[in-house]
């Protein structure tokens, strides 16, 4: 489906020195750390839709937990950071059903979970369990919402896609964004959106010839040049 991989681990990141593993559901894990990151949940974005009257399937929530579960059963992380967007709007939070909220609790028992707060999510409250940030740094690493390009940064917000071509047909799925020194993260939501690697808002980050999208396979990351997407 994809091109040949380049020939490097396609499941190890290495960012400012330290190492990952990403994840085949979009997650990074940093073993050293025992830290888990994930970005851009956009929990209750169903919901906030229906309330526009665009009506999909309110599903998405338990979905994107569900999925968030199975990671966190995988690799057991003593912490949780949440890259901001975490809540698709102000009042998502408040539209969580009991059962989900449940589900939330479960996943945090036990463990030291960040918020980082987000553009959808500036201002998350102090119930949901977990403390509230900015930004965390831990060693040579910065996690935040909202990239800059920084060296050493973990960031979300852009939910990068890459797209490729072969045999004729284009496939485009959701990726880490990076270059060794700096990451973008993919979304985590089960309906977020995204935005292609090839967009200006990535050449601001990253130098072409430099970026590696690792893309979401099917069961396997691939390894593939920005430069030979499209």
């Amino acid at each position: 489906m994809f091109a040949d991989p380049l020939p490097i681990n396609d499941c190890i990141v290495t960012i400012a020195g330290a190492t990952f593993v990403a994840d085949l559901a979009g997650a990074l894990y940093w073993e050293d750390e025992r830290l888990l990151v994930v970005s851009d949940l956009h929990l209750e974005k169903g919901s906030s839709f229906a309330m526009r009257g665009v009506l999909l399937p309110p599903y998405d929530t338990v979905a994107t937990l569900g999925r968030l579960g199975a990671v966190i059963t995988r690799f057991d992380p003593k912490t949780v950071i949440a890259l901001g967007d975490s809540f698709h709007d102000r009042d998502a939070h408040d539209r969580l059903s009991e059962t989900n909220r449940d589900i939330l609790v479960a996943l945090q028992t036990r463990r030291d979970w960040i918020w980082i707060a987000g553009n959808h999510d500036p201002a998350l409250p102090s119930n949901l369990g977990g403390s509230v940030a900015d930004e965390v740094a831990i060693g040579p690493i910065t996690f935040r919402h909202e990239p800059t390009g920084a060296r050493g940064e973990i960031a979300g917000h852009l939910h990068p896609k890459a797209r490729v071509s072969r045999r004729g047909r284009g496939v485009e799925r959701r990726c880490f964004a990076g270059d060794g020194m700096r990451v973008v993260m993919p979304a985590f939501g089960s309906y977020a959106g995204g935005l292609n690697i090839r967009d200006a808002a990535f050449a601001r980050l990253f130098r072409l010839d430099a970026l590696i999208a690792h893309v979401l396979g099917d069961h396997r990351l691939h390894a593939i040049a920005a430069s030979r997407c499209c």
